[in-house]
This record gives C-alpha cells, sequence and structure tokens, in this order.
C-alpha cells in the first residue's frame, strides 16, 4: 500500500538529520532502530531502503524535532526547518537548561 514515505529520499533523511543536528546514534534511538538501520536508509540516492515501519519512525522522528520534508513537485524534493531562526535558538537555550524537549505546545 502507497505512503507518503514511498516518495522520501535517503539524502533528505540525511540533510534532515543535519539541519537539526542530530547525530546517527541519536536518530536512531529516537526512532528505535539501529545506526547501521538508518546508515542504510540514508544512503540512498534515491528512495529511502529500509522497512516501512523503521522510514516512518525516523521520518516522525525528524518531524518530531522540527523538519519539513517538501515532496517531489518538478522542483526538486528538498527539507527545511519548522522553526525561524528566533524560534530556534530560543528552543535551543530551553534544551540547554535541561536536556533535550520532550513533548510540549511549541507549535
Amino acid at each position: 500500500m502507497p505512503s507518503s514515505q514511498d516518495h522520501l529520499l535517503g539524502r533528505q533523511i540525511a540533510a534532515a538529520r543535519a539541519l537539526i543536528g542530530l547525530s546517527k546514534a541519536e536518530l536512531a534511538a529516537e526512532a528505535k532502530i539501529t545506526v547501521e538501520a538508518l546508515r542504510q536508509i540514508e544512503s540512498a540516492s534515491g528512495a529511502a531502503v529500509g522497512p516501512a515501519d523503521a522510514i516512518a519512525a525516523v521520518r516522525a522522528a525528524l518531524e518530531q524535532a522540527g523538519a519539513v520534508f517538501i515532496p517531489e513537485d518538478g522542483l526538486g524534493a528538498g527539507v527545511r526547518l519548522k522553526f525561524t531562526r528566533l524560534e530556534t535558538r530560543q528552543i535551543g537555550r530551553w534544551e540547554g537548561e535541561g536536556g533535550r524537549a520532550a513533548d510540549d505546545d511549541v507549535p
């Protein structure tokens, strides 16, 4: 059955992780997959390769951290941050006060 992660590119996932500033180990832990599984997903030059549930878990973890995936629309697929530069600085300050933030009401 087709799903939204069918067109997610491995390089998009790697780019999102870099934008957010997570290591492979941190993202793998957040998604509850192995670092090797994440390495396989990210290394695909085309569509992300791996079990659909692992790709979905990685996508969910990245989106929770603030990544927005931009679908292929003839101009190329991409990724951007959900938060503005100011919001990112504020969140970074808050997280620095006691570790990574958990679920909250930040838009």
